[in-house]
């Protein structure tokens, strides 16, 4: 009878396995196949996109439509001026949002508690930031960088003469894409920060370094690719950008470069937006919108081609110093 039941059970015991194993399988299999139909999906959708803007841009691209102004009326001409617009505005917010994002990432992982009420306002104030529509920061760029900042600097400097940096301004535009861009760069940083050993820092401490050398000397370095990822992600949402432009500096129409920080510039996605919108001949017009579509993809796939290079080499040198 104990041979008997032992049997049993054990019979029992397995079928039972064989139940759960077979679930476990097949409640595995049913999520792998619907993420890999919406990837699917995703690629198809992205192919369809990339494929539309190829076909109808690749007729338009040449030389002249690279390096030469727009006519007046929008239906003739070239793009460089807003490709020049374009790069010089990214640059100058990278410069101002890198910086900046960089500082606050450090303070928050480094100098503060993460318990305290100061930085829990601080993380409130930035996820709050990254929700606030790109619109809002186009009219907060008006009012405070052009109307309080620009009149102010003109109330003082500029009195006697019509508005200098009062007015919109590639600078100003900059800035306010900076604002835009500060919470992506934030919190970037602070998973590449998260991800260096504490035992790094204690070494470097052990040795004699102080908390500025430590961070200047060990932690900035190790983080330095996720601050390029953090940049990369800047770049590629602000170039792609024109609600916040609209308002602090980007022009309708302009047969030259600026070459001021207070001059205002053509952008590529203004321009494909003015366009679509403001053309009295869409037909005439469709082919330049088009091909200055795909040159802006380009270019943004170009600049964060540069950037991903510049991480991978700084990844080498790291692993090879390690």
């Amino acid at each position: 009878m104990i041979t008997e039941y032992s049997s049993n059970h054990t019979t029992s015991v397995r079928n039972l396995a064989r139940e759960l194993v077979f679930k476990s399988k097949s409640n595995g299999a049913i999520p792998r196949s619907l993420t890999l139909v919406a990837v699917g999906i995703i690629i198809l959708i992205l192919a369809v996109i990339m494929g539309d803007i190829f076909i109808g841009g690749i007729g338009t691209i040449s030389w002249e439509f690279l390096t030469h102004p727009p006519e007046q009326g929008m239906e003739a001409g070239g793009i460089f001026p807003a490709i020049f617009g374009t790069v010089a505005l990214v640059l100058l917010m990278v410069i101002a949002v890198v910086p900046i994002g960089v500082c606050s990432a450090i303070y928050l992982q480094e100098y503060t508690r993460p318990d305290s009420m100061l930085t829990r306002m601080i993380r409130v104030a930035i996820n709050n930031l990254a929700g606030v529509p790109s619109i809002v920061f186009g009219l907060f760029g008006l009012g405070f960088f052009i109307g309080f900042v620009g009149g102010g600097l003109d109330s003082i400097f500029y009195a006697d003469q019509g508005p200098v940096w009062g007015q919109p301004a590639i600078i100003w535009a900059a800035l306010t894409l900076a604002l835009l861009t500060l919470p992506v760069v934030i919190v970037t940083t602070e998973e590449a920060l998260r991800t260096i050993p504490v035992e790094l820092k204690q070494a470097s401490y052990a040795l004699g370094g102080t908390k500025l050398q430590t961070i200047w000397r060990i932690i900035i370095p190790q983080a330095m690719p996720g601050i390029l990822t953090g940049s990369i992600l800047a770049v590629s949402r602000g170039a792609g950008e024109v609600a916040p432009i609209m308002f602090t500096g980007a022009a309708y129409y302009l047969s030259n470069l600026p070459t001021k920080l207070n001059d205002q510039f053509m952008e590529m996605g203004y321009h494909v937006y003015v366009m679509a919108t403001q053309s009295p001949d869409i037909e005439a017009t469709k082919p330049i919108l088009y091909g200055t579509v795909l040159v802006l993809l380009m270019l943004t796939f170009a600049l964060n081609f540069v950037a991903i290079m510049i991480r991978s080499r700084m990844r080498k040198n790291r692993e090879n110093v390690q």
